[in-house]
């Protein structure tokens, strides 16, 4: 079944209500309500849904006059999409139904610095493994990948990614839908687990995900919806320089909140790596005025107290009253790219 190609902003509109809905459901009638749509419209399109196998009954509610309203759920089972966290030195891939929960999953050791060939052979040979091992589950509607950025999330190619400038161009999104033969969708790291997080029920409307990993950087929402910018660069936080005349940084800069941030964790001193980075969010809330500042990344997990403590810190010393938390799980970007493909299936 190809999803995304019965959808219409309508279909999409009430196809994300059906899903924010969960298990419990919701009936034409509320979904008319919150659409705008006519009744006569939901009703068009919930049929429509209904026989491409995406939504289903889930019982009756009470209704304040008349017969017991009928409600409908999505069907999360109609659709799977790939999700792909390459890191600098680890490929986690797994598998989400449509409501974007995880049914299998696979990890293992790579080199970004063993050049693009062997890289995206080992994503190709993951992927190939997961599919083969869940062959009763309808085939992957396509492929999220999320990687280190810099890069070009339209053209589907890196930048110079910090460390590793061989990957400068390569038309990674091209080469993985070759192999493949599905769609491909290449973003950075952060924006995908931002936008995992952005389709959440209750999500903020504004937030940074700052994410310290095997690099710093930030995934920005703003309205409900990723700020990746023109030249799809928006939050490169790990660069900014925080320090003129500081240690030089791979990216060819001195100073930059991502080398001086690592070098403290590196030191054992996460409590100053947790200063740094609070330094880093204070910027991006003072210069966007967010919600929230959501934090994630592997370094951040492994002394979630420490950061999310030192980083609130930061921000009321400086009077700024962005709440703090942690939000990341361990699978935040791999779940995020899965969503790269999802969320246009909801209009997201």
């Amino acid at each position: 079944m190809n999803v995304p190609a019965l959808r219409s902003p309508n279909a999409a509109l009430v196809l994300d209500l059906l899903r924010t809905a969960g298990e419990a459901g919701i009936s034409r009638l509320e979904l008319a309500e919150r659409t705008g749509l006519t009744p006569q419209a939901v009703s068009k399109i919930t049929a429509r849904l209904r026989s491409e196998g995406l939504a289903t009954e889930a019982g009756h509610r009470a209704s304040t006059g008349g017969k017991p309203r009928t409600v409908l759920r999505l069907v999360p089972t109609a659709g799977y999409a790939v999700g792909v966290h390459l890191d600098r030195d680890e490929l986690t891939t797994l598998l989400t139904d449509l409501a974007g929960t995880v049914v299998a999953r696979r990890t293992r050791a790579v080199d970004l610095g063993e050049g693009a060939g062997p890289v995206l052979e080992a994503v190709t040979e993951e992927v190939r493994e997961l599919s083969a091992g869940s062959p009763e589950l309808a085939p992957a509607l396509g492929v999220g990948v999320a990687m280190p950025g810099p890069l070009d999330h339209r053209a589907g190619v890196p930048g110079r990614v910090t460390g590793f400038p061989e990957w400068d161009g390569h038309p990674v999104r091209e080469e993985l839908a070759g192999r493949l033969g599905l769609p491909v969708v290449l973003d950075k790291d952060t924006n995908a687990a931002a936008l995992g997080l952005a389709v959440r029920p209750a999500a903020p409307g504004s937030f940074a995900y700052v994410h310290l990993g095997t690099g710093l950087g930030a995934g920005l929402v703003l309205g409900g919806a990723p700020l990746r910018g023109d030249r799809t660069g928006a939050g490169e936080l790990g660069h900014q320089t925080v320090q003129l005349d500081g240690p030089p940084c791979g990216c060819g800069g001195r100073g930059c909140l991502e080398v001086l941030c690592l070098a403290a964790v590196a030191r054992g001193d996460d409590a100053e790596a947790a200063r740094i980075l609070g330094a880093g969010a204070a910027n991006v809330v003072r210069l966007l005025d967010i919600d929230q500042v959501l934090l994630g990344g592997r370094l951040v997990l492994a002394a979630p107290e420490v950061f999310a403590g030192g980083v609130r810190e930061v921000l009321a010393g400086l009077g700024l009253t962005a709440p703090v938390h942690v939000a990341g799980e361990r699978d935040a970007v791999a779940e995020g790219a899965a969503w790269l493909i999802l969320a246009p299936i909801f209009g997201k």
